[in-house]
């Protein structure tokens, strides 16, 4: 259950209510402030990336990821308390670190990170497991199979391939593994006009929605957008049955 939900109904109440009255002083209208977080987002994303977003460490290992979303994952795990996370897209290693760190806190889970380029220098620590290899090799999925059968609590993280077809194919492939009231994470729907990189083509979020179009073991929870900004709109779905 996300966290929000648990506050006390004043205090629910008086949030909601602030911020109506914000948006009062400001004169904007619903329609103002999602144009105001769009430019924001194109203008932090498109702009200077290699200042912003590509310019982003966890303890010196580079994370090609929003700060807020990165927060937001931390508030998942601590209420999900997954014991494995499987990460497609492994990079620098950089987001590897940072879950495996909240896991350390947490004193429970490991990360299993893929890609398929085996980078040199990404950080070892004892929570994390890498392979080589494509998210949706057979041989992964089985390695992947395998390690999800033996615990209580999964989460799943995609960010390889952005192309639509390679990310339905991961959700076809994943989201079974998915453990219910956990996560499956779509990274990088913003991509594509969702509101950046207009000229990208098909990808993570056209997957997303035909995948939920399939499937109803999921819903998106657009709470874990509270913080306005997310690389990943629509992209947080959260598993509410196990598959029939």
């Amino acid at each position: 259950m996300p966290a929000w939900t648990r506050l006390p109904n004043r205090l629910l109440h008086e949030l909601r209510s602030t911020r109506r009255e914000a948006t009062r002083r400001l004169a904007l209208s619903e329609n103002d402030e999602a144009q105001i977080v769009q430019r924001f987002h194109r203008l932090y994303y498109e702009l200077a990336p290699h200042l912003t977003w590509q310019n982003t460490f966890w303890l010196g290992h580079r994370v090609l990821k929003c700060p807020l979303d990165l927060w937001v994952y931390q508030e998942i795990l601590n209420e999900v308390r997954p014991d494995l996370i499987i990460e497609t897209g492994t990079a620098f290693g950089g987001s590897a670190l940072y879950l495996a760190h909240v896991c350390d806190a947490l004193e429970q889970g490991r990360v299993i990170t893929v890609d398929v380029v085996a980078k040199p220098n990404r950080p070892s620590h004892p929570r994390i497991s890498y392979l080589t290899g494509s998210s949706v090799d057979p041989e992964i999925l089985r390695h992947l199979s395998a390690s999800a059968k033996v615990v209580d609590r999964v989460l799943v993280i995609l960010d390889s391939d952005h192309q639509q077809d390679h990310v339905l194919n991961e959700l076809n492939a994943l989201s079974g593994l998915v453990t219910p009231g956990s996560y499956l994470i779509v990274e990088d729907t913003n991509v594509n006009g969702h509101p950046v990189d207009a000229a990208h083509g098909p990808g993570p979020f056209e997957a997303v929605e035909l995948f939920l179009a399939e499937c109803s073991d999921f819903v998106v929870d657009p709470e874990r957008e509270k913080f306005l900004l997310s690389f990943n709109p629509r992209g947080f779905l959260r598993r509410t049955a196990a598959h029939r």
